[in-house]
């Protein structure tokens, strides 16, 4: 196991996800299951995912993004932490129609060492 795996798995740990990492990219995934949400009538997974690429080897920064499945009420609290710490929220928007109860996804972004984006996730998602 490389450097870059260890931190992956690492990375998914302090957010609370299942960690994956493929061609050069890791990803923590973390189910919404308390959530039941359905489109059209019909059950689907919920889930939040988290990655980081691009790693500089020098400086330790990668790109850090995330796409964060969120019940309306969740989204001023998590969205204020997330700002409050650096952290840009590059959009606030839902993806499907007919979905109960309606889900608002938020995407984040941010250029700094993978641990320590973890870590801000990891205060952002305690709030929702």
């Amino acid at each position: 196991m490389n450097n870059n795996e260890i931190i992956c798995r690492n990375f998914a740990n302090i957010i609370g996800g299942q960690h994956g990492f493929t061609g050069g990219k890791c990803v923590a995934t973390i189910p919404r299951s308390q959530i039941r949400a359905t489109i059209l009538g019909v059950r689907f997974s919920v889930t939040s995912s988290f990655s980081f690429e691009s790693k500089n080897n020098l400086s330790g920064k990668a790109l850090c993004l995330g796409r964060v499945a969120l019940l309306q009420k969740e989204v001023e609290p998590f969205v204020a932490v997330i700002r409050d710490q650096g952290i840009i929220v590059s959009s606030i928007h839902n993806e499907w129609l007919f979905e109960k109860p309606r889900l608002i996804y938020v995407n984040i972004e941010s250029v700094e060492k993978p641990l320590l984006f973890a870590r801000k996730v990891r205060k952002a998602l305690q709030v929702i």
